[in-house]
């Protein structure tokens, strides 16, 4: 059966739109476009957008608390095969401005759960040789 449409775009809610897409655009790579205050786009080389949406109101979740304001959802992102390409990516990620949620028994996940600087979790993962 023929899908019924393409993925255009993943659209995250945030208090500041350009700043969460120029984080963004530091760690999956691209250049934040618009204009608008209250929507910036972000063209992620070989992936979905990423747009950024204002929501002066947005309550980031509480991971891993499903009971308040569970995750809604996040974003998986490939940081390389080895545990020292998941060390330099989580530098980074950290210099950039997010913070750890969980990276315990990482070894066991092959992924470690970050918080972006607006408060969504995403996770970098280990991709698996085989």
């Amino acid at each position: 059966m023929p899908a019924v449409a393409r993925l255009r775009s993943v659209v995250v809610d945030c208090p500041d739109p350009r700043e969460l897409a120029r984080f963004y655009a530091q760690v999956v790579g691209g250049t934040p476009e618009g204009d608008d205050p209250d929507w910036v786009v972000l063209h992620v080389p070989g992936g979905p957008r990423l747009a950024f949406q204002r929501s002066p109101e947005h309550t980031p979740p509480e991971w891993p608390r499903a009971d308040r304001n569970a995750q809604q959802s996040h974003l998986d992102l490939d940081a390389g095969s080895t545990w020292e390409e998941m060390d330099a990516a989580e530098e980074r990620v950290l210099a950039l401005g997010a913070r750890v949620l969980d990276t315990e028994d990482d070894e066991k996940k092959d992924f470690r759960v970050y918080a972006d600087p607006a408060g969504h979790p995403f996770c970098l993962c280990r991709i698996e040789q085989g």
